[in-house]
């Protein structure tokens, strides 16, 4: 199927364009041209703003389910629950549990796919954890961290049928150089996280292989003049993406402005949303902590933030207000960074010729009007 959607404007991967058409064709984007014959088939979005799909790298759940669940069918939630969001991609998340827990989350997750996601389409299971130190624990439960290990790694890709593509660790566990190696070798995006390494192993762990730090900021040591810890490595190594979370609660307005700054395209945008994500404020649960959540912040019962409810398309939209940037600019902090950061942007993440068709449509006001994946548009507001 071919078609064309005329717009306003289109937020391409090398700059924007307006008043033109945008070639939809086989589920793939097309050239961009300025007319077209009369007889093919047009979408008329005029007086909105054509952008790429949003990617979501790091996302647990909600509306009141959670990949923790082992629940195949709460992955179909998460996925139909997105598209309104304008997520198109993301990566359902695990955290640091009991192994048949995980056990059963991973399956759950390969039996969702199978069935087919009725909307945002799953790119790869994010492992976060076990494979952390408890000085920065967060919302993990200590009393399952552990070393990191070859064997029981390759047990949980096993079970996920090869589709993990992204884990996290702490790079001062032992044997981690070795796993970080292993996993790298693998195309696996071996990213830190829950850590107080030094500055000097959070390199090492880079040169091992890994390449991406996790909600940076949180759960890891922060920036000091003589010993710039985890965030002073994550901001200062150009090898190295580095995931955010701006819902004005993890990170200040004006340090979320300087990572972007700093880490430009190398910056991730991220929700690490929870459950109660899209559902009022009250009790919920993060894994077998509990949570109560009020006006959008998510809390353990010790007072640490568990996870978060931002919605993705709000940390743009944040992120957009706080640094006075283009919205092009930013936005693509949210699609073809975080596609990117898994390689996979010679096909996502971006308004480009021949790659896949995934975009939203937004009004004046960034708001989603309509969400496409593979050039169907499988959301309409």
């Amino acid at each position: 199927m071919t078609y064309y959607i005329k717009a306003d404007r289109f937020l391409l991967e090398h700059g924007q364009k307006t008043a033109g058409y945008l070639c939809v064709e086989a589920g793939r984007f097309g050239e961009f041209v300025e007319t077209v014959p009369s007889q093919e088939e047009i979408i008329d979005w005029s007086g909105f703003t054509i952008a790429p799909g949003l990617f979501d790298t790091h996302i647990h759940g909600i509306k009141g389910r959670d990949v923790m669940d082992g629940d195949s069918a709460g992955i179909h939630v998460i996925s139909e629950s997105l598209l309104s969001l304008g997520v198109t991609r993301f990566l359902p998340t695990t955290l640091t549990s009991d192994k048949t827990d995980l056990d059963r989350a991973i399956t759950s997750v390969v039996e969702a796919v199978q069935h087919g996601l009725p909307g945002a389409q799953s790119e790869g299971i994010f492992l976060e954890g076990p494979y952390f130190t408890e000085e920065h624990k967060g919302a993990q439960n200590p009393g399952y961290f552990c070393d990191p290990s070859i064997g029981e790694f390759q047990h949980w890709q096993e079970l996920a049928r090869g589709t993990i593509v992204k884990i996290a660790l702490a790079p001062e566990r032992a044997n981690s150089k070795e796993f970080i190696r292993y996993i790298s070798d693998a195309d696996i995006l071996a990213s830190i996280a829950h850590t107080d390494a030094s500055y000097d192993y959070c390199v090492g762990a880079v040169d091992a292989g890994a390449r991406c730090y996790v909600h940076l900021f949180n759960g890891m040591s922060g920036l000091h003049h003589r010993e710039p810890g985890v965030a002073g490595a994550a901001l200062t190594d150009k090898r190295a993406f580095a995931e955010l979370i701006c819902d004005g609660y993890h990170v200040h307005p004006s340090v979320a402005t300087l990572a972007l700054n700093v880490k430009n395209d190398k910056l991730v945008l991220i929700t690490d949303c929870m459950r109660a994500g899209l559902m009022p404020d009250g009790n919920y649960n993060l894994g077998e902590f509990p949570v109560n959540m009020q006006d959008g912040m998510a809390r353990t019962e010790s007072g640490s933030l568990a996870g978060s409810t931002l919605k993705l398309i709000d940390g743009v939209k944040n992120l957009y207000t706080w640094s006075g940037k283009d919205l092009s600019e930013v936005w693509h902090r949210g699609s073809l960074s975080p596609a990117a950061s898994l390689k996979r942007d010679p096909d996502l993440g971006s308004i480009q010729t021949g790659k896949v068709a995934d975009y939203v449509v937004l009004n004046d006001e960034i708001q989603v009007e309509a969400t496409a994946v593979d050039g169907e548009v499988k959301y309409r507001k």
